[in-house]
């Protein structure tokens, strides 16, 4: 997302900067929350795949390891006013870790250019979602012990249609994105 010039090296400041930005976005996305009984509803699935396509795999996955550092130490950055390990083993820890997952999948779909087309774009996204969900679904089902119907109940339906909403959109604002810091350059 931060392009570089030919010749130019990639250093240590962009890829602090990047991070400090998108763990700034992921805890603004987690404070626009619609409250559900176990798990609630963010933009935080939505910020984690944008990252990951505009970031790449490796920055995009080092991203979200700082933002579940972040909030492990405390800072309020999850849904709601919370921080501290709590959201780390509670009902969102497997949806949180996944975030790390989806950001390496999108991003490493996103380096092999299906982030240059919608379509595509909105599939690499649709698998990261996926990944999160799973993870989600897998610890509420057997982590937590809710067992697989109530996993899926309250882990997965929920959550199918802001899923394909979130992709569309991100499939849309990522190119709109790249044109306009195209034209900046």
């Amino acid at each position: 997302m931060w392009p570089t010039r030919p010749g130019e090296t990639v250093g240590a400041v962009r890829a602090v900067v990047l991070v400090v930005l998108g763990t700034a976005l992921m805890a603004l996305s987690a404070k626009v929350s619609l409250p559900l009984p176990y798990v609630p509803m963010t933009l935080q699935t939505l910020v984690v795949l944008m990252i990951g396509a505009a970031y790449g795999w490796r920055l995009g996955s080092a991203t979200m390891i700082a933002y579940l550092a972040e909030g492990a130490l405390g800072a309020p950055v999850f849904a709601g006013p919370v921080g501290g390990i709590a959201p780390l083993v509670g009902p969102t820890a497997g949806y949180l870790f996944g975030f790390i997952a989806a950001a390496f999948v999108t991003g490493w779909l996103a380096e092999r250019g299906w982030d240059r087309n919608v379509a595509l774009l909105f599939a690499a996204m649709a698998i990261g979602h996926i990944v999160i969900l799973a993870a989600g679904f897998g610890w509420l089902a057997f982590g937590l012990g809710l067992g697989a119907a109530k996993a899926w109940q309250v882990g997965i339906m929920p959550f199918v249609a802001a899923s394909l909403v979130k992709n569309a959109l991100g499939a849309t604002l990522m190119p709109a994105a790249r044109r306009l810091i195209e034209r900046r350059r």
